[in-house]
């Protein structure tokens, strides 16, 4: 039987949870980017809580979509997808609105709803 999920695994997922409510509740594009992907972020950062033990550090730091595309390759697709996200989020929150329209964050919020359930169903809640 697997051990009880942590509280720190348990608030990614509620912080994950309030990261859409946020994203839908912005109406500007520029705001609604960069909550939908944290949303997606702390739900990746879940996964990686539970699959994951500390190591020591060797080499370049790695980003959280690659290292999750390594400890839960079912999810391979999902990082590439919010890693190529990445620049476009760091733009809108530069406040580069030429890069970031409202379909984009629109988009984008629906593809993170998506991730975050499939984390939901994929982390052992108890």
């Amino acid at each position: 039987m697997p051990a009880p999920t942590s509280r720190a695994v348990l608030g990614l997922l509620r912080q994950a949870g309030d990261g859409l409510a946020e994203a839908h509740r912005e109406a500007d594009p520029l705001l609604r980017y960069p909550a939908a992907y944290l949303a997606a972020l702390r739900a990746a950062a879940a996964v990686l809580a539970v699959r994951t033990r500390p190591k020591p550090r060797r080499g370049a730091p790695r980003d959280v979509w690659h290292l999750l595309a390594e400890v839960a390759p079912e999810l391979g697709e999902w990082a590439a997808f919010f890693a190529s996200c990445s620049d476009t989020r760091a733009a809108a929150e530069a406040g580069i609105a030429r890069l970031v329209n409202r379909r984009d964050a629109d988009d984008l919020l629906r593809q993170a709803e998506q991730f975050v359930g499939i984390v939901r169903a994929l982390v052992p809640v108890r």
